[in-house]
């Protein structure tokens, strides 16, 4: 399965996946009909022009930043039928040229903006955006504060998440088990999300990005968009090209690529992220391991398979398996200033404790001290990604595409298998087909990839940004998932330059 991933430190809320986008000329079609002017001066339908035509009532929220809440049509397609609610926060600009607003998403799908620069406004952005752009943080819909995806309390949660199956990994028991939990989850979703969970897809947040964009005064969205959060910022550039004003499209995703590609290039990715610690560790005086890369990479191997057969019982009770392991694996991966807690994990689940694997793994999975889970990620991103894409849950494919997955990431690829089985049967299909997005029309938009990224590898941005009509990238030469505002000071310029001033690099600054 496809890994969550969000643009945050290791430090704070749970990573989300990324995901790309899949469509037909059909699926971006907008809609036609009588129309509206708006208080901004835009054409909109007349069942369109309530939701664009509301004032924002916002309200001190603490830190220096406001709140509120925006209206949005739960389907676009007939906005009568219903509302979803839209959280926002915002930090206003603290100088005297204010540009507008710059509405930022973390990733995920599933990833609470409002949250991001709620607590990491500092991380999200820096201080020369924050001196020309309100800073916008928005949940998507189904997502955190916003109208949310809800399937299963805390417990039950655990059990969706870190439970075990009985059966040997691979077999039809084991694939039957999956299923039967799989299944068990969407009927939860389901009954106690309602219609919302149709209308979580990725073009209806994009179009949501639009209604905010006019109810927040912008005649041009501006917009920073990282990890999943790039798919939702090119999927608006191809729904409303006339209406980009600036996007940085950062740790992008290739929206042609297919869902076995994207997982397939995940295992890699995060397979090479893993040789790279090893090296740094290797190195130094405190690693865990002995011995060449590739000893070690066989010793994790054997011990993701080790507690694959026979779990380690943490103190709260909890079994440590090989996917919570992997998840504890992948967690401190996402940035090169965490591998010394990762030495440590490792450390002590070689010795036979699951404290530490088990407090990375929370952290992804957004469960706290007290066994609660936070926020709604993982249901969130289930519900959106499994309408996003077409999946395939037939035994036959699902075992030669694990046989590749293991060929191409002999650690990491066994237990990225499989993972169709999750959205197989969800109750809401993506209708259509995959293809590039081109947002023919649009103003430049900057795409930013870090050439050892592990969850959006370089690939996918040099690929978006060939895609793109008017893209142009930027490339950062180091490890990590995304680079603005955590890299150097050669992409940081590029995106302040381009985002305040409008200056688009004459050729990729290769930082």
């Amino acid at each position: 399965m496809n890994r969550r991933t969000r643009a945050t430190s290791i430090t704070a809320t749970a990573l989300a996946l990324t995901l790309a986008l899949s469509g037909c000329a059909s699926w971006f079609a907008t809609d036609a009909g009588p129309t509206e002017s708006t208080p901004t001066g835009e054409q909109v339908t007349n069942d369109l022009d309530p939701f664009y035509s509301q004032v924002l009532q916002w309200s001190d929220c603490g830190d220096g930043l406001q709140c509120t809440d925006a209206s949005a049509p739960l389907d676009y397609t007939d906005p009568a039928a219903g509302d979803v609610s839209l959280a926002l926060v915002r930090h206003v600009a603290t100088g005297n040229d204010r540009i507008g607003s710059l509405l930022v998403n973390p990733g995920g799908p599933g990833g609470s903006g409002y949250d991001f620069i709620k607590d990491s406004l500092d991380y999200a952005t820096d201080s020369t955006l924050q001196a020309s752009f309100d800073i916008v943080g928005f949940d998507p819909r189904g997502v955190g504060r916003s109208s949310a995806v809800v399937c299963y309390d805390s417990a039950e949660m655990d059990e969706y998440v870190y439970g075990l199956t009985t059966a040997e990994r691979g077999t039809d028991a084991w694939i039957a088990e999956l299923k039967a939990s799989s299944d068990a989850f969407a009927a939860a979703c389901a009954q106690r999300t309602g219609p919302l969970l149709g209308t979580v897809d990725t073009k209806s947040a994009a179009r949501d990005l639009d209604l905010l964009r006019a109810v927040l005064g912008d005649t041009h969205l501006n917009y920073l968009g990282y990890s999943y959060g790039t798919f939702l910022g090119a999927t608006y550039a191809e729904l409303f090209p006339e209406k980009v004003g600036r996007l940085v499209l950062d740790g992008a995703v290739d929206p042609s690529t297919s869902n076995f590609e994207v997982t397939k290039t995940q295992a890699v990715g995060f397979e090479n992220a893993l040789r790279a610690y090893l090296s740094d560790c290797l190195a130094g005086e405190d690693c865990p391991f002995r011995g060449s890369i590739d000893s070690a990479m066989t010793t994790i191997g054997a011990l993701l398979k080790s507690v694959d057969a026979s779990p380690i019982t943490a103190t709260d009770g909890r079994q440590l398996g090989g996917n919570a392991l992997l998840t504890a694996i992948i967690y401190p991966l996402y940035q090169a200033t965490a591998w010394p807690q990762l030495s440590t994990m490792l450390d002590t689940v070689l010795h036979g404790s699951a404290e530490g694997a088990f407090q990375f793994a929370d952290a992804y999975n957004g469960r706290d001290a007290n066994g609660d889970y936070t926020d709604n990620s993982t249901e969130s991103f289930m519900a959106i990604n499994c309408i996003d894409y077409p999946y395939n849950a037939d035994p036959t494919v699902m075992r030669a595409q694990a046989a590749e997955l293991e060929a191409a990431a002999p650690v990491i690829g066994p237990f990225m298998s499989f993972g169709d089985i999750g959205c197989a049967d969800w109750p809401y299909k993506f209708t259509g087909e995959r293809t590039e997005i081109h947002a023919p029309g649009a103003a430049p938009i900057l795409v930013v990839g870090t050439t050892n990224d592990p969850a959006t590898p370089y690939v996918w941005a040099q690929q978006l940004a060939e895609q793109l009509d008017s893209g142009s990238l930027v490339t950062y030469t180091g490890e990590g998932h995304t680079a603005y505002n955590k890299s150097n000071s050669c992409v940081n310029d590029a995106v302040d330059s381009y985002l305040v001033d409008g200056i688009v690099p004459a050729s990729d600054p290769q930082c």
